[in-house]
């Protein structure tokens, strides 16, 4: 194979020794990751640790000053988010951001621009390549809806649906382009316990042979029934990787993370 690795093959996204600073702060120090298709991936520790930092990394908003980045086998570490983008790696952050004018349907079909050709005339003269677009935009956005059980909600306003269902129409919007990693950044931020279940089924439905799965959560039930291997960030450093029975009877991720009983 060469660089690029056969586009047949399942992608891995991989980050060697990251190191990342602001000043004289460390916020990553030799951070290695190695992230499957096929399964879902959790990361998770407590506020600080570097987990946004990391997705940041990943994605291109941030710019390591050590350290490798891949995603099936093609560099990243100079490529801007737009071009990371463009090679299927999408993300969500951990502040939902809908267009309160849009409907649901209209607010996943955003997460398509990078896949629009027509040029800006197509706004004030539709074009047949602008329509066609349009309608290939629809029929994408639909799906995505479809993949999390929400395409009864399609036509309406986000101000008429619970903060469940705004979580995963924006997750819906990073799926609309059938990308080959999601980066999902506190799913579960301000979702009640019915919501946070239906959340972990929604992305239980996700799950393909192709596609890279990466959480990152505070909550621990959800992470350790969601995940199939998680890894585990203090202070910038990985201390912890594996299973999550295997991550939960770590001594020191019980010490620095997770606690005693009272958790």
């Amino acid at each position: 194979m060469t660089a690029i690795e056969n586009r047949s093959v399942p992608q891995r996204l991989r980050a060697e020794n990251l190191r990342l600073s602001f000043g004289a702060v460390q916020v990553l120090k030799d951070v290695s990751v190695d992230l499957e298709p096929g399964r879902i991936t959790g990361l998770i520790g407590p506020n600080g640790a570097g987990k946004t930092s990391l997705f940041n990394c990943l994605t291109g908003l941030y710019r390591a000053q050590l350290g490798r980045i891949a995603f099936g086998g093609v560099p990243l570490e100079t490529l801007p988010p737009h071009r990371r983008a463009a090679l299927g790696i999408s993300r969500s952050f951990q502040h939902m951001a809908l267009c309160p004018d849009l409907t649901v349907l209209e607010n996943v079909m955003v997460g398509l621009t990078l896949e629009r050709r027509s040029g800006w005339a197509n706004a004030f003269l539709p074009l047949p390549s602008g329509t066609r677009e349009d309608a290939m935009a629809r029929r994408k956005a639909l799906a995505a809806l479809e993949s999390l059980g929400i395409t009864a909600v399609a036509e309406i306003l986000p101000a008429e649906l619970p903060p469940g269902t705004l979580r995963l129409v924006e997750i819906a919007r990073a799926m609309a382009g059938n990308p080959k990693a999601l980066l999902l950044d506190e799913p579960a931020a301000g979702l009640n316990a019915v919501e946070t279940r239906d959340l972990m089924r929604a992305l239980q439905r996700l799950i393909r042979p192709d596609l890279v799965v990466v959480v990152v959560e505070h909550d621990m039930d959800l992470i350790m029934q969601l995940c199939d291997r998680i890894y585990v960030l203090s202070f910038g450093q990985i201390i912890a990787h594996g299973t999550p029975a295997e991550v939960r009877a770590d001594p020191e991720v019980v010490r620095i993370y997770l606690g005693g009983d009272d958790d």
